[in-house]
């Protein structure tokens, strides 16, 4: 088996790799679609381990499906013997026996940086939302670099029992993770005055990097897997952590402002925003009118003729 040491060395002058352990959303709001994408749009290589898979739709949760466990771990060691990966990046995994597995993997290479995310689970059963969330705190986040979640999300999970009349601040979430043996958080959506939200990466002891933003309108989803991947993916890139955090930060902003609705539900963040060209009035106009010279006939797709 490759040592974590082995896995930092590569070919020079190749992407980061950053390996990612989530559920498949055919949304395409969340899941590896979003992990992919982003992981890409910063830099880096993906290397996605599917968990299991949503039945959903922009708008909500129906179900999740999830894979046996030794088929996540067969797809992990295969790929681990091949590629040297900088970074594990962990979305919603589905259930404890994953969670173990994911664990073991993250103790077996010890140099490799672990990014955990942790979703609302509301949509979720009750039982399986408790046990999910018992297990990936006994389980991962003593295995965990940096741990993202919503200010809310993390509130509830890691300090039920607060009590003081103000909400908890990102340091007080980071302590309550440090508890757990988790050295870095990074706490979204922390409620400001006037329509603002701010985001802090913290430890029990100091805010290493803050970001604040407008709150927008609409209602997005996705928004947590396309942060923690980036921030992954720069951190696989040699990013210091606090630049990494406040870059992922500006990231998922810029996503989040052109984002778009593919369906009737909810607002998907446009990962690739920088690549949508500029379109003005004049090229607008051009492109309504077929051009002269080229035969559109040529360009249609044949039909699916394929005889069994």
């Amino acid at each position: 088996m490759s040592s974590g040491a082995d896995a930092q060395s590569g070919e020079p002058g190749s992407p980061s790799c950053v390996m990612i352990f989530n559920a498949n959303d055919a949304s395409g709001a969340g899941g590896l679609a979003a992990d992919i994408t982003a992981v890409a749009s910063v830099g880096a290589h993906a290397l996605p381990i599917a968990t299991g898979a949503y039945a959903r739709d922009t708008a909500e949760y129906f179900d999740h499906y999830p894979f046996d466990e030794e088929a996540v771990a067969e797809q992990a060691r295969a790929i681990l013997e091949d590629v040297p990966v900088q970074v594990f990046k962990v979305g919603f995994v589905g259930g404890p026996e994953t969670l173990s597995v994911i664990a073991e993997i993250a103790a077996d290479y010890t140099d490799v940086p672990v990014v955990a995310y942790m979703p609302s689970l509301t949509w979720w059963d009750d039982g399986l939302a408790d046990q999910y969330e018992d297990a990936f705190r006994e389980l991962l986040l003593p295995q965990t670099t940096v741990l993202v979640g919503n200010h809310g999300t993390l509130w509830r999970w890691l300090l039920p029992d607060w009590s003081n009349e103000r909400s908890p601040t990102a340091r007080d979430i980071a302590k309550a993770a440090a508890d757990m043996g988790v050295p870095y958080t990074l706490v979204t959506g922390i409620p400001l005055p006037e329509q603002y939200i701010d985001n802090a990466l913290a430890t029990p002891q100091a805010v290493l990097a803050s970001e604040k933003f407008e709150r927008f309108d609409a209602v997005f989803t996705g928004a947590g897997d396309t942060l923690s991947a980036a921030l992954a993916a720069l951190i696989a890139s040699g990013a210091d952590l606090a630049a990494a955090a406040t870059e992922s930060l500006s990231y998922l902003d810029r996503c989040l402002d052109g984002g778009f609705r593919p369906g009737m539900g909810n607002v998907i963040p446009d990962r690739l925003f920088w690549a949508q060209g500029e379109v003005d009035e004049a090229d607008a106009s051009d492109e309504t009118a077929a051009p002269s010279d080229v035969d559109i006939a040529a360009f249609e797709l044949p039909p699916h003729d394929t005889k069994h």
